[in-house]
């Protein structure tokens, strides 16, 4: 079993700044890309930002430059620094690893529960 918790989400004003964090816990061997997504209501499922095992980055045009994605290996956790919200950004945020549990085995995709964004004034 693995599981993969956010935290960190709530309200902030408009310019004001967030941290996201995502822990993965349980049966992990290894822990390949990492990433966040955010889904608004009534709109699809976007990517925010991913990060490799190397630490290579890859946002949506939308926050680059505001948001950074970062994550500890040895805590098997990956963060999204939020600064320069705006109203736009509001969404349920979920993070996803793509892990191994045993040696030689594939990775399979995992989601987190999602944590709630909202930037209002």
């Amino acid at each position: 079993q693995v599981q993969l918790v956010e935290s960190g989400g709530g309200l902030a004003q408009p310019g004001g700044s967030l941290r996201l964090s995502c822990a993965a816990s349980g049966s992990i061997f290894s822990i390949n890309t990492m990433g966040w997504y955010r889904q608004a209501p009534g709109k699809q499922r976007e990517l925010v930002a991913v990060i490799s095992t190397s630490g290579s980055t890859n946002y949506a045009d939308s926050v680059k430059g505001r948001f950074t994605i970062s994550r500890d290996n040895a805590k098997n956790t990956v963060y999204l620094q939020m600064n320069s919200l705006k109203p736009e950004d509001t969404a349920f945020y979920y993070c996803n690893a793509d892990i191994r549990s045993l040696p030689g085995s594939s990775y399979y995709r995992y989601w987190g529960q999602g944590t709630q964004v909202t930037v209002s004034s």
